[in-house]
C-alpha cells in the first residue's frame, strides 16, 4: 500500500507560479512511477505529467509542456509539480498518483487506469 497526500494548492493570479507536493508513505517510494493528473469541474480527469522511479525521466502532457516541471525527492518520499505561467484554464483539482507497474524503459503511465494509488487532491485556482 502507498498513501499519498497532496499539499500546496491555493489561489494564484494568472501568470503566477505555484508548487504542489505529494508526500508518500508505505511501500518503497523509489520503486514507483509518479504522476500528476487534474480535473476541472464538468471535465474528465486529465493527465499532466509523470516521472520515472529514479527521477531520471519525465513525460508531459500537452497542457504541461513548457510550463510545468515534475520532480521527486526519493529521500523525502515526495513528488513535486512546479507550475509556472499559470492560466485560468489550469484551474482544477490536482491529484498525484503512483504505480509500481513497468513496461519497459521508454514507457510512461499516462492514463488514470494505469495508476494504483491516488491522493485526495489539492485545489488550484487561477484568477484572471
Amino acid at each position: 500500500q502507498v498513501q499519498l497526500v497532496e499539499s500546496g494548492g491555493g489561489l494564484v493570479q494568472a501568470g503566477g507560479s505555484l508548487r504542489i507536493s505529494c508526500a508518500a508513505s508505505g511501500r518503497t517510494f523509489s520503486g514507483c512511477f509518479m504522476g500528476w493528473f487534474r480535473q476541472a469541474p464538468g471535465k474528465e480527469r486529465e493527465f499532466v505529467t509523470a516521472i520515472s522511479p529514479s527521477g531520471s525521466g519525465t513525460y508531459y502532457g500537452n497542457a504541461a509542456k513548457g510550463r510545468f516541471t515534475i520532480s521527486r525527492d526519493n529521500v523525502k518520499n515526495t513528488a513535486y509539480l512546479q507550475m509556472n505561467s499559470l492560466k485560468p484554464e489550469d484551474t482544477a483539482v490536482y491529484y498525484c498518483a503512483a504505480t509500481f507497474s513497468s513496461r519497459g524503459s521508454r514507457w510512461y503511465p499516462t492514463s488514470a487506469e494505469e495508476y494504483e494509488y491516488w491522493g485526495q487532491g489539492t485545489q488550484v485556482t487561477v484568477s484572471s
